[in-house]
C-alpha cells in the first residue's frame, strides 16, 4: 500500500507532523481518522475555571478564544485591617480585607494580546484594558527571549524562576479579592491570537506540507491534545479534509463537496481475474441503508454571547431518538454555525452511495478528494482514497451531492444573552474639607470628608491617601464606591444675607457625574437641612433644580452660610468648586485628619494614570465653635456698658422653642476684646453670655470702639461676633 511507504516519507520530509501526515497520504482525513460519521468530537468545557494541576496540559490558541488558564504561581493572601469608630464609649468595627498576587499561564503558543477578563463571571478587566478593581496587570505574550517577571522573581529568586519561554501568560500584582468574598475568584480570560479566520496554513505553521484548506466561520480553536494528528481530527469533524503526495511533498486539500471543481473523467477499468474484487469488471458497489438520523445540533462556542456554549441544529427530517450531537470546541458566530451543521447533515447523508473502481494508473488529477465522473454512471463522485493493488490501484469513491445551495438555509439564532455590563472606567476627581460637627457621635473628634467622583459610569472606587512631612503617602481608606455629586459654577453667586430665603438669587452649575441629577424639596424639608452643598468654603442649601441639558443645573431659592459658614458668604465666581453634601461622601477616619492634620489628600483609583491630589480645606470646622448671635450693646445711666449676646452650639442646629439650646462644650466661656483710645487693647473673659463693662474701662475705650466676642471652644475660639460700640454722649 501507498500509505506505508509515504509514511518514512513524511518522516523524512517533515518530522513528527510530516510522518503523521505521511501516514494519511492517498485518502480523505475525515475517515482515516475520525472513522464513521458517528464521531461527536471532544467535549466542549461550558468555560471551565481556573485551574492549578501538576501536569495540567496548556492550548494552543487560535484566533480568538476564552479560555481559563492554568495557576502557575502565586503569593499567600495579604490582609489588611480597618478599624472605625471605638471612641467615647462608641463600639469600633473591624473590617479586613485581601489581596493577592498570582500567574495564570494562557497559551502553549505566542499569542497577540488578550482582552476582556472574566471573574466569577463579572468582567474583571473591559474592552478598553480597564482593571475593574484594585491591582496591576503584566501580559507576557509567550516569545522565546521574554523576560523574568520582577515580581515572581522577588518571591522565587532570580536563580529559582523560570522565564516560561514560549507560554503567554498573565501576572496579577496585589489584585483585589473584596469583591469576590476575600477569595481568588474563577477567572477567564479573552485571548486573542490573531484576527480573521483562522487558516490551517497558520495551524500547522512549520510543516513541510502543501496547504489548500480553508475553514470558513472558524473564528476561534484551543487546542489540547497536544499532536498535529489529533488537531486535524478535531478540525474534520466539522471541515473535511484530504492528504496527499505532491512531488515528494505532503498536501492537505479540503474535502468539501462543491460545484466548482472540475471532474476527472475515470479511464476504463482494469479488470483482472485474480483481483479480490469486482471480478473482472473492476468495479465493486455498495448501498447503505438510508439513515434515520439526518438533523445535526453543533454545539460551539457563541462569540456573540460571551463565547457561551451554542447549539445550532441543521434542516432536515426530526427523528424520535433526536439529532446527532457534535461537540466542535471552537468560536464561530451563529450564522456560521448553523451553515456549518447543514454541511454537516448534508454530508452524512451523502456518504450512503459508495464504489471501489480499479485503473491500472493514478493520474496526478485523480487525488483524494478530487471530483470524478464514472464511465457509465450518473452524477459526480468524489475520491477518498487510493491504494496499490496487484492488479492496478483500487479509488474508493463515494457518490457527490453538491452544498451550494445549504447557504440559503434559514440563519442560525444566538439566542438570549446575558452578558455583565462593560462600564469603562474613568479618571478620579476629589474633594476633602471638614465639615461642621452635626451633633451625632463624639463632639471632640474632628468630621472630614472626601468628596470622589467620576465622569465615567464604571468607575470602581479609588484608594485614599494623605501627604506625610516626608513627602510620602500614608494610607487611609478607601472611598465609597458611589460616585459623589461634584459639579463647577459657570455663572455667578452673588453674596446675599444668611438670615433669610435668598429668592431672587440663583446659580448655574455643571455636574462633573454628568448622568447623575439634583432634586427639589419643599420648605419644610429645606428647615430640616435637606439639599445642602458646599460652594468654595460656604454651605448653602437649595429648594429648586432645574435641569438643564448636558449635566447643567440652575439652582433656586437658596439659604446661605449654613452651619456656621456665614464669614464665608461671598460672590463666588465662576469655576468655584459645588459639592453635594449628602451619603455618597467618604467619611475621613479622626486620626487621618489630626495630629498633625494633612494639608493634602491623594486618591488614586484603578483608570488613573496618576494620584490626583486635593488641598483639604476648612481644617478645624468642625471642634470651632460657632459665632454667637443677637448681640447688643446699650451704655447705662452710671456710664458702664452693657454687653449681650446669644450663643450657638456646635451639632444644635434647630432653635426649638422653650428648649435650652445644648451647650456640647466642656464648658461655657467666652474672651471679649476692645481697643482704647490710645491703641491698647482690653481683654475679658465671662462663663455666661453678658458682660457688664465697668464705667472707667469704658472711658478708654475709643469713640465708636468694636467689641469682639469670642466662644471658646474645646479646642479654638470662634470667630468673632463684632459690635460697635454707641458714640459717648
Amino acid at each position: 500500500m501507498a500509505t506505508l511507504v509515504l509514511t518514512a516519507v513524511g518522516t523524512a520530509l517533515g518530522g513528527p507532523l510530516g510522518g503523521a501526515l505521511g501516514a494519511l497520504a492517498g485518502r480523505s482525513v475525515d475517515q482515516a481518522i475520525i472513522g464513521t460519521p458517528s464521531r461527536e468530537g471532544p467535549r466542549l468545557k461550558d468555560l471551565s475555571v481556573t485551574m492549578s494541576s501538576y501536569g495540567q496540559p496548556l492550548s494552543r490558541i487560535f484566533g480568538t478564544v476564552r479560555t481559563a488558564g492554568t495557576i502557575i504561581w502565586a503569593t499567600d493572601l495579604v490582609e489588611r485591617k480597618e478599624s472605625t469608630g471605638g471612641s467615647k464609649g462608641q463600639p469600633g468595627v473591624t473590617s479586613y480585607s485581601y489581596s493577592v498576587s498570582l500567574a495564570v499561564a494562557l497559551s502553549s503558543a505566542p499569542i497577540k494580546a488578550i482582552g476582556r477578563i472574566w471573574a466569577d463571571g463579572n468582567l474583571l478587566r473591559g474592552s478598553a484594558g480597564d482593571l475593574k478593581v484594585g491591582g496591576r496587570m503584566r501580559l507576557y505574550r509567550g516569545f522565546g527571549d521574554q523576560p523574568l517577571d520582577p515580581l515572581i522573581a522577588s518571591d522565587r529568586g532570580s536563580d529559582r524562576t523560570p522565564g516560561f519561554r514560549d507560554v503567554a501568560y498573565v501576572v496579577f500584582e496585589d489584585l483585589d479579592l473584596s469583591e469576590f468574598g476575600n477569595r481568588i475568584p474563577a477567572l477567564t480570560f479573552e485571548i486573542i491570537e490573531r484576527d480573521g479566520d483562522i487558516r490551517l496554513i497558520d495551524m500547522i505553521d512549520g510543516a513541510s506540507a502543501e496547504v489548500d484548506v480553508a475553514l470558513p466561520g472558524l473564528r476561534g480553536f484551543s487546542h489540547e491534545a497536544g499532536s498535529y494528528a489529533a488537531l486535524l481530527e478535531e478540525l474534520s469533524t466539522a471541515y473535511p479534509l484530504a492528504c496527499d503526495s505532491r512531488n515528494e511533498t505532503l498536501a492537505l486539500v479540503d474535502a468539501t463537496p462543491d460545484a466548482v471543481r472540475t471532474p476527472v473523467v475515470l479511464p476504463p477499468t482494469a479488470m483482472g481475474a485474480g483481483d479480490d474484487f469486482g471480478g473482472r469488471t473492476g468495479i465493486s458497489r455498495q448501498r447503505a441503508a438510508k439513515s434515520d438520523r439526518t438533523e445535526i445540533a453543533l454545539r460551539y462556542y457563541d462569540k456573540d454571547r460571551d463565547y457561551q456554549p451554542g447549539l445550532q441544529r441543521s434542516g432536515g427530517r426530526a427523528v424520535v431518538q433526536g439529532p446527532q450531537t457534535i461537540e466542535f470546541p471552537a468560536t464561530m458566530h451563529a450564522d456560521d454555525a448553523r451553515r456549518l451543521a447543514d454541511r454537516i447533515a448534508a454530508r452524512s447523508d451523502a456518504r450512503r452511495d459508495a464504489m471501489a473502481y480499479s485503473i491500472a494508473t493514478i493520474h496526478p488529477d485523480i487525488r483524494p478528494g478530487a471530483h470524478v465522473i464514472v464511465p457509465g454512471e450518473r452524477g459526480l463522485w468524489q475520491v477518498l482514497s487510493w491504494e496499490w493493488r496487484e492488479s492496478g490501484i483500487e479509488l474508493e469513491l463515494e457518490a457527490l451531492r453538491s452544498l451550494g445551495q445549504i447557504g440559503h438555509m434559514p440563519t442560525g439564532a444566538t439566542g438570549q444573552g446575558n452578558p455583565p455590563v462593560d462600564r469603562i472606567g474613568g479618571s478620579t476627581a476629589l474633594a476633602a474639607f471638614e465639615l461642621p460637627w452635626d451633633g451625632v457621635g463624639p463632639s471632640d473628634v474632628p468630621t472630614g470628608y472626601a468628596a470622589v467622583s467620576s465622569d465615567a459610569a464604571g468607575w470602581t472606587g479609588a484608594a485614599l491617601y494623605k501627604k506625610t512631612g516626608d513627602g510620602g503617602l500614608a494610607y487611609i481608606r478607601p472611598a465609597l464606591r458611589t460616585r459623589a455629586v461634584i459639579g463647577t459654577l459657570t455663572t455667578r453667586l452673588r453674596a446675599a444675607s444668611p438670615h433669610i430665603i435668598d429668592r431672587d438669587g440663583s446659580v448655574i452649575i455643571e455636574l462633573l457625574p454628568s448622568d447623575q441629577a439634583l432634586v427639589d424639596c419643599d420648605m419644610a424639608s429645606l428647615a430640616n437641612g435637606t439639599n445642602r452643598a458646599r460652594i468654595g468654603s460656604e454651605i448653602v442649601q437649595f429648594a429648586n433644580a432645574i435641569a438643564l441639558g448636558d449635566g447643567r443645573w440652575r439652582i433656586e431659592q437658596l439659604l446661605r452660610g449654613r452651619g456656621g459658614t456665614e464669614a464665608d458668604i461671598a460672590d463666588h465666581e465662576p469655576g468655584t468648586q459645588f459639592v453635594l453634601l449628602d451619603d455618597r461622601l467618604t467619611p475621613l477616619p479622626p486620626a487621618a485628619i489630626d495630629n498633625p492634620v494633612p494639608d493634602t489628600i491623594v486618591a488614586l483609583g484603578n483608570a488613573d494614570p496618576e494620584p490626583v491630589a486635593a488641598l483639604f480645606e476648612s481644617a478645624g470646622l468642625s471642634l470651632r465653635s460657632l459665632v454667637p448671635v443677637h448681640g447688643r450693646v446699650q451704655t447705662l445711666a452710671d456710664g458702664s456698658i452693657s454687653v449681650n449676646w446669644v450663643r450657638r452650639s456646635r451639632g444644635g442646629w434647630q432653635w426649638l422653642n422653650q428648649v435650652e439650646t445644648p451647650l456640647n462644650e466642656a464648658s461655657e466661656a467666652y474672651e471679649i476684646s476692645a481697643r482704647t483710645t490710645d491703641g491698647e487693647t482690653l481683654f475679658w473673659e465671662t462663663s455666661t453670655s453678658s458682660l457688664l463693662i465697668s464705667p472707667v474701662d469704658a472711658a478708654r475705650l475709643a469713640p465708636l470702639a468694636k467689641v469682639e466676642i469670642r466662644q471658646r471652644g474645646r479646642v479654638s475660639l470662634s470667630l468673632p461676633l463684632v459690635l460697635t460700640l454707641p458714640a459717648a454722649h
